[in-house]
């Protein structure tokens, strides 16, 4: 079962531990081993990906996308979290639990990213079961929605790997890669049993 703890700065740096990972929020520090990572996955990611800006992959653009994660956090927006490799420290990919909608909704949308050469070992499978444990419980929703392409296999068997549903279809929904693309609709609830009885 993962294990959830805030730093000693509670808003602003929260950090999700499981067995093999953990997440916290980026920091300057993280810029060059994610810009090379992002860089050495970018064509592995761009099928699934809004189009790139040209200045993407810039230590200014790292920091403004840094400082906007952090506001967004201390304010209760979005929570946007790098994964490491517990072990190595190494920087795998990055996960968003974001749009957090309180009030009668108390809901929130999953997206997430794994560089190439990270893929496919499973650990996107544990850094999403962690961080919907941690929506359900730290952050108190009642609802985690994500969407991806129909072709895109991977992450379909992920979502329903980890306990979500399959709820619709949108058409148009997100503009992925310069073209607005139909998405599959999932949603997990904080009283799903598939979802509360996974390791």
């Amino acid at each position: 079962m993962a294990l959830f703890r805030f730093p000693s700065e509670p808003p602003s740096r929260p950090l999700i531990r499981t067995q093999n990972l953990f997440l916290r929020a980026p920091d300057a520090s993280d810029f060059s081993s994610w810009a090379m990572l992002r860089m050495e996955s970018r064509d592995f990611l761009t099928p699934w990906e809004p189009s790139w800006n040209e200045d993407d992959l810039t230590r200014n653009s790292f920091r403004l996308r840094a400082k906007r994660a952090a506001r967004e956090i201390a304010t209760d927006e979005a929570y946007s979290l790098f994964i490491f490799e517990a072990h190595s420290e190494a920087l795998l990919g990055g996960l968003t639990l974001g749009l957090i909608r309180r009030g009668v909704a108390q809901a929130c949308t999953l997206g997430y990213w794994m560089g190439k050469r990270h893929a496919g070992k499973g650990h996107m499978t544990e850094a999403v079961r962690g961080a919907v444990r941690f929506a359900f419980s730290d952050l108190a929703l009642h609802r985690v929605e994500a969407a991806c392409l129909p072709n895109n296999e991977p992450s379909r068997r992920l979502l329903e790997r980890v306990g979500f549903q399959h709820e619709g279809l949108a058409r148009a929904y997100l503009k992925i890669n310069g073209v607005w693309a139909d998405h599959l609709l999932y949603a997990a609830l904080s009283t799903d049993p598939q979802v509360r009885e996974r390791p």
